[in-house]
């Protein structure tokens, strides 16, 4: 099977999901056997037992009380079995380091999605116990999210509290103080009453967007991978390319200081000059062309 949303979702209907990511709108389907079997046939996704038995590193585990990777501690892959049988959730992070098979899926959706070759891209394998799950937040990320074993129940709503979100929140948490800068606040305390109900089963897909509030539990021990995009923004192709350029200059190199302040004045009045002949293209040629396709 050659890697790619097409064979992701096959055999549903791809400009579905484009159109969906295009509009910032989650998209699920059901009944998905072929990438999933796929999946399942790495040694070690087929199930939580050979995951943890194989895996190399820690896991990260998520701790009672807030159910939120925020409140999570890391235990060896014996001691995380033990406490997931205690109720825990397990986070496997970077999956496709120990699973390279994930790379080449990783890369062509990442293409497909039409996400900058700066994308921080990787896998994650979550277990969840029975009648445990994540509390309502939302991802600067976008997910897709591959059900393995097991049934969840998600609940996903639209943020009219902050469009495009640039970090993760989590509802009765502090929040940070660039979020505060351009969220409406308070943020909520609940999930929003517009909130949709999505139960995935072995098989099923489910895309979502940046920004959007979700929940979810699981109805029985599940497993799920998620294919995790964090994209640049067009403040970061921005940033990365004019320090790129900035750098070639021994003024602009020069230690900053409070008495500096005249030259500084004078580089920027340079810089605000220059920046007039920039293009998207030039930023782009830079920030594209050298990077690596498989960058994570």
């Amino acid at each position: 099977m050659r890697p790619g949303l097409a064979a992701l979702i096959h055999p549903h209907s791809l400009p579905s999901l484009i159109e969906s990511v295009r509009r910032e709108e989650a998209f699920v389907v059901h009944g998905v056997e072929g990438s999933r079997a796929e999946f399942r046939a790495i040694g070690r996704l087929s199930s939580l037992e050979a995951l943890l038995g194989a895996w190399p590193d820690p896991v990260d585990v998520h701790l009672p009380g807030v159910a939120d990777e925020a409140a999570s501690v890391t235990a060896s892959p014996r001691d995380a079995a033990k406490m997931f049988a205690a109720g825990m959730g397990l986070l496997f992070d970077e999956a496709q380091r120990h699973a390279p098979e994930l790379v080449p899926w990783l890369d062509a959706i990442r293409i497909e999605l039409g996400f900058s070759a700066l994308t921080h891209q990787r896998c994650l394998l979550y277990a969840s116990p029975a009648g445990k799950g994540t509390a309502s937040h939302f991802d600067q990320n976008v997910n897709v999210v591959v059900q393995l074993e097991g049934t969840k129940t998600w609940w996903l709503a639209p943020n009219a509290h902050v469009e495009r979100p640039m970090t993760r929140h989590t509802m009765g948490l502090a929040v940070d103080a660039e979020l505060q800068s351009y969220a409406r606040l308070p943020m909520p305390a609940q999930m929003p009453e517009d909130r949709v109900e999505i139960v995935l089963q072995p098989g099923s897909i489910l895309f979502v967007p940046r920004g959007m509030w979700h929940a979810t539990r699981a109805e029985t021990d599940a497993l799920s991978l998620n294919f995790t995009f964090s994209p640049p923004t067009w403040i970061d192709l921005l940033t990365a390319a004019l320090r790129g350029r900035l750098a070639l200059s021994s003024e602009w190199r020069q230690t900053a200081t409070v008495e500096g302040a005249a030259a500084f004045d004078a580089l920027l009045s340079e810089l605000a000059v220059d920046a007039r002949s920039w293009s998207a293209a030039d930023i782009l040629a830079v920030t594209e062309g050298d990077a690596d396709p498989g960058s994570d």
